[in-house]
């Protein structure tokens, strides 16, 4: 096992680099939130605007408070966000460094 290593460590670590920046690339366009709303979108929440309004009628509109929960799942999605940052970070700095280390001539 050790010498197949090292008679294709090369190509491993090419290919390993590689594997890794097309998966962190994957991932982060993945995760990224879409930038705009399409019309459909736009339409559909101001259709849910509108009910929203119909069904409070013309009495004063009385707020409730957000529960604890609310803030703990914001919270949560945005812990996971920023982890999910980190990762793909990691992953592709991993590739190119596995790209960089397998161009590096060894000193015979």
């Amino acid at each position: 096992m050790k010498e197949i290593f090292i008679k294709y460590k090369i190509v491993i670590l090419r290919t390993l680099g590689i594997l890794m920046l097309v998966v962190g690339f994957a991932v982060h366009f993945w995760v990224t939130p879409k930038e705009g709303l399409s019309k459909n979108e736009i339409a559909t929440i101001n259709a849910q605007r509108m009910e929203s309004h119909a069904m409070r009628g013309s009495g004063s509109a009385v707020k409730k408070p957000k529960s604890s929960s609310a803030k703990i799942m914001q919270e949560l999605k945005n812990k996971q966000k920023k982890q999910m940052e980190y990762l793909t970070i990691i992953i592709m700095l991993l590739g190119i460094g596995s790209l960089g280390y397998s161009f590096i001539k060894p000193k015979s």
